[in-house]
């Protein structure tokens, strides 16, 4: 483990972007989905993918994640779940990108475009159907095909103030960001609680900033940390937690500190965890 001071930590804000809920998610789950005939201990890890679904891939960080998907491997291929015609056209054009269009509230759409990918990797988040936010909608229907298909290894970008770091987060943030944080909770304990035979990964950012990658991000299981970071740079921790043999059921906070925040904790410390 790398100890690190932290002089100055965050302003919270949050990128986002949508899905039906199957009401039939439970009896499927325990019906439907064995997962996988064996158990997480006696299964060997794949730290290889050939082929990885992306949701929330149209801009921000899930757009960032496409990039370095195709980066870290001249045959790895992406999909990816779009709804604009725009969003469609521009990841087209990019080679070894299939995408599909259709909206994550869609079950069916979004089983559709996962089947037979290795691997799925979801930062849907903020746009709401009917009052009902992607958050955790979208993020459930994702989790609910990769159990039922068997896509096994799962990363969910949610943010800093989700579960137990919610502590970390002061109380006027929290209650800015509450109705989304909530939502993205849920799908959290979802993962969490009915899919120990997955292979998941939870990736919590703190304040989001669309500024190029510092390098300096780092991922930590220390869940009263809360500072900034550049879209990029979670892009670029969450492909490698994907690939890395250690982050099985495991969920992180992702902070910078080289960035200065709103909200400052002078001398916080922790240790960064090491990927392997």
């Amino acid at each position: 483990m790398k100890g690190i001071i932290l002089t100055t930590i965050l302003g919270l804000t949050t990128a986002f972007s949508p899905t039906f809920i199957n009401p039939n998610f439970h009896q499927q789950q325990h019906s439907t989905t064995s997962l996988s005939s064996t158990t997480s201990n006696s299964r060997e890890l794949t730290t290889t993918y050939e082929k990885v679904f992306v949701a929330g891939g149209s801009r921000g960080v899930g757009r960032a994640i496409i990039d370095k998907l195709l980066a870290s491997s001249p045959t790895l291929t992406v999909v990816t779940l779009l709804r604009s015609d725009e969003a469609i056209a521009d990841l087209s054009a990019v080679d070894r990108v299939t995408a599909i269009q259709g909206d994550a509230f869609d079950y069916k759409a979004v089983e559709g475009a996962i089947d037979g990918c290795d691997a799925a990797i979801t930062t849907l988040g903020g746009s709401v159907q009917d009052d009902t936010k992607v958050d955790y909608a979208g993020n459930n229907n994702v989790i609910e095909a990769c159990g039922i298909l068997g896509c096994v290894r799962v990363i969910l970008v949610t943010s800093i103030g989700c579960g137990s770091s919610k502590a970390a987060t002061p109380p006027a943030v929290y209650e800015t960001l509450e109705p989304v944080l909530k939502a993205k909770d849920r799908a959290e304990k979802i993962l969490m609680k009915y899919y120990t035979n997955m292979n998941w990964t939870i990736v919590r950012p703190g304040g989001l900033k669309t500024e190029p990658m510092t390098g300096k991000a780092v991922l930590t299981e220390n869940d009263t940390v809360i500072g900034s970071v550049h879209r990029e740079d979670v892009a670029d921790l969450v492909v490698k937690a994907l690939f890395a043999s250690n982050t099985e059921r495991k969920v992180f906070s992702a902070i910078d500190p080289s960035i200065g925040s709103a909200v400052a904790v002078e001398g916080a410390s922790f240790d960064a965890f090491e990927l392997n």
